[in-house]
């Protein structure tokens, strides 16, 4: 059964779906939605950590690593709780991911430090954020999400890709006609769009 509110998979599903009906632009956004957040939070590990927290320091392969707890750890629990609370399956393998993300981009922002992470950051950030303009223009003929719901737009990007990923590959839907409704409320917003666009052009 779906959730309401604030944690209405099937609302911030549709939404985002709307935007992303290619199958090339999906592709391109599994390809540099998740790039864009691990290189965000590799620059944020660079930020003073939060209430005078002290870091974690360990080791892992041999090599020390120093988590801050600072912004960059804080996004990565609000995005993990948040997918949680969206669906409890794939959610947990989203926080797995975003776990996984800050504490590999801690380890190699420690490593390169700031004069050089920042450079590599925003070659990436260009890089993907390119790419998914170039989907959108060439294969959705939409604008991006973010235009119309910024917020919604960035923290729902991730566990989108990921959802999408689970369901082409695997047919994982978090509870039984999950996609089906979806989809119908994708294509009936795109309806929508597609008359407001023929109107403009009248």
């Amino acid at each position: 059964m779906g959730k309401t509110g604030l944690f209405d998979l099937e609302k911030h599903f549709a939404f985002y779906g709307a935007y992303h009906s290619n199958p090339m632009n999906v592709v391109i956004h599994m390809l540099f939605v998740w790039p864009i957040f691990f290189t965000a939070l590799l620059i944020l590990y660079f930020t003073p950590s939060l209430f005078n927290l002290p870091p974690i320091d360990f080791s892992l392969f041999g090599n020390n690593v120093v988590l801050l707890l600072n912004f960059g750890f804080f996004l990565a629990l609000i995005y993990s709780v948040f997918y949680v609370c969206l669906d409890v399956k794939a959610g947990s393998l989203a926080a797995l991911l975003c776990a996984i993300s800050w504490v590999a981009s801690s380890y190699i922002a420690s490593r390169l430090g700031f004069s050089l992470a920042w450079k590599v950051v925003l070659v990436a950030q260009l890089l993907c954020w390119t790419g998914q303009f170039i989907g959108h223009g060439v294969f959705e003929k939409r604008a991006p999400a973010l235009l119309d719901n910024l917020a919604q737009a960035f923290v729902m990007a991730p566990f989108f890709v990921l959802l999408e990923a689970l369901q082409s590959f695997f047919g994982y839907e978090p509870y039984p006609g999950f996609h089906a409704r979806v989809q119908s409320k994708i294509e009936a917003d795109i309806h929508e769009w597609q008359d407001k666009k023929q109107k403009l052009l009248v």
